[in-house]
């Protein structure tokens, strides 16, 4: 018997497990984007069905982390950061899973359907299956630009919420979806900077272990020049105000410090990332400011 399969035998999966799987820390941030999202939209939408929305968002990307792991088990075994898990810590079956998975993508998606809209059910489902069959199955041991396309499926809940509020996607959350979709890169390759050996010793394909140091730092800089135009964008384009506006700008113009300071920089022997780590960490702080400052500027302007 394997070590796994003993694991298995005398530490069976419980609801902390479960919880696990579906990644709640990604979580956090996807639900936050998706309610502001629909706190912006121009039309209300009633408190029950608002937070049904929201749960639906919430289930639908865990469905996602757990399909995710289920995937990914034997790479988050070969990595530090990872392999507590269920699944690579041996706590959990595959099938179960893979089960649990597939069950909450169902229930999220019938549920988004029957109570809220067609439009915000068809784009949850394009996110789930974007993380799950393009991010996950094709992309992420393929080619070190799996974070840029893959990006995409963590981009679509601000849109999620619009649409249901309004039933329809306008300007304003394409443009929400797109800053997103910009932020990931300089974001994740920033973590990628200091876990470096944890991926290569998995075999994943991230652009420092292919490509090296050195152009990850140049694309984090020449990624955060399309992500501070896309967020600044609202305000110039009278879509948003001038809350949301100066809020951009300043946020924007230390985030692109932080950028430009792990482009510009070296790594030296026994190099701490201390940029990298700033930046990273940052960086989730600068996606609740800018989504935080988009609703006040609609509630408060």
């Amino acid at each position: 018997m394997t070590t796994t399969t003993a694991s298995a035998a005398t530490l069976p999966a419980d609801w902390r497990d479960f919880l696990a799987l579906t990644k709640p820390r990604v979580m956090s941030l996807v639900v936050f984007t998706g309610l502001c999202g629909m706190l912006a939209a121009p039309v209300p939408i009633h408190p029950v069905l608002g937070f049904t929305a929201i749960l639906c968002i919430a289930l639908g990307a865990g469905a996602a982390g757990a399909l995710n792991q289920w995937y990914e088990s034997d790479i988050d075994a070969r990595m530090k950061r990872t392999a507590g898990r269920p699944l690579p810590a041996g706590r959990m079956d595959r099938q179960s899973a893979l089960h649990f998975g597939v069950g909450l993508s169902g229930f999220s998606l019938a549920l988004m359907y029957f109570a809220i809209n067609l439009a915000a059910t068809l784009i949850l489902a394009a996110s789930i299956l974007f993380y799950v069959f393009i991010y996950t199955i094709w992309l992420k041991r393929r080619t070190p630009q799996n974070i840029v396309i893959g990006g995409a499926a963590g981009a679509f809940p601000p849109m999620i919420g619009w649409a249901a509020a309004t039933g329809d996607v306008t300007l304003l959350p394409i443009l929400l979806f797109l800053i997103i979709f910009l932020w990931t890169p300089p974001h994740f390759w920033a973590l990628a900077l200091f876990v470096k050996s944890d991926y290569e010793q998995a075999g994943v394909p991230m652009l420092p272990v292919v490509a090296g140091e050195r152009s990850t730092r140049i694309q984090i800089g020449l990624y955060t020049i399309p992500m501070a135009a896309a967020v600044i964008a609202p305000w110039p384009l009278g879509l948003l105000g001038p809350i949301y506006g100066w809020t951009a700008l300043l946020g924007t113009a230390l985030f692109a410090l932080f950028a430009a300071q792990v482009t510009f920089r070296a790594t030296t022997p026994d190099d701490a990332m201390a940029p990298e780590k700033r930046l990273f960490k940052y960086s989730i702080l600068y996606l609740f400011l800018i989504f935080g400052a988009l609703v006040a500027d609609r509630w408060f302007a």
